[in-house]
């Protein structure tokens, strides 16, 4: 039997439109659990950064929303102040879309990280203490490696210049080269380097080849062999959220000390 042409596509047409509906339909009723699990990942990586979650440790969802509702309390920080803002809940505080809003975000300055835009605000993730005081933050840094935008926390002590880790959440970086930044390996080199040097300046970086102990190279971390591109990459995304620009009044402000360059 042979149909006519009006017929095939005709047939083709409502399978397009069929087949559409059961894809949007399926995107709809998942959105509400791609976004659980997306902000489940990230709780996941704020209580790594700061030890609070071992990379072994396997716990189910409530337990993880537990121990991070125990131990992290959110807040939202003007950037240019360093201040905490009055008016918005850190829960529902959404960063990359307030920097893509034209009414509140803004043209980021030129930068080597490559960040565009940048919000008014920003969220900090205060590490409390059996004491519930502040022991420790973690802070949202982002910006350019060599393939993709690298996503990720970078979780800084009380004094506001010691690491206590670094950890990225996205990036689409080669596996084995670029992709060691999320070996457990080189994470582990970060806790007690130093943001800034002896002239308040931010200075931390990585460096090309083996940087050495922390007590020889305070601000720098080994480089990844085969992927100087994203080791930049990590190197200008640090300096740009440390710097005026980014969380550099907040850091200033936890000790009182004046920001550097």
């Amino acid at each position: 039997m042979q149909y006519s042409n009006a017929y095939i596509f005709g047939f083709a047409a409502a399978i397009c439109v069929v087949c559409g509906v059961v894809v949007a339909g399926s995107a709809v009723t998942l959105k509400d659990r791609q976004e659980a699990n997306a902000r489940l990942d990230r709780q996941k990586k704020v209580l790594s950064v700061v030890g609070l979650l071992k990379e072994d440790e396997d716990l189910d969802a409530p337990a993880i929303e537990a121990r991070f509702a125990e131990r992290i309390h959110p807040v939202v920080v003007d950037l240019k102040t360093g201040k905490p803002a009055e008016g918005i809940d850190a829960a529902t505080f959404d960063q990359q879309a307030e920097a893509k809003d034209p009414a509140i975000g803004m043209d980021a300055p030129a930068n080597q990280a490559k960040v565009l835009r940048l919000p008014k605000h920003a969220i900090v993730y205060e590490v409390l203490g059996t004491d519930k005081k502040v022991e420790r933050v973690v802070l949202p840094v982002e910006g350019k490696g060599l393939w993709s935008t690298l996503y990720g926390y970078l979780a800084v002590e009380k004094d506001g210049d010691t690491i206590a880790g670094l950890t990225f959440y996205q990036h689409g970086e080669t596996p084995g080269l670029g992709g060691e930044i999320d070996n457990p390996r080189w994470k582990s080199l970060w806790p007690g380097r130093k943001i800034h040097n002896a002239k308040g300046e931010n200075a931390i970086r990585v460096v090309k080849g083996a940087a050495g102990a922390v007590s020889e190279a305070p601000n720098k971390v080994d480089g990844l062999s085969g992927a100087t591109l994203t080791s930049n990459g990590v190197t200008y995304l640090l300096q740009f959220w440390v710097g005026e620009h980014g969380f550099g009044p907040y850091l200033a402000g936890m000790t009182g000390a004046k920001q550097g360059g």
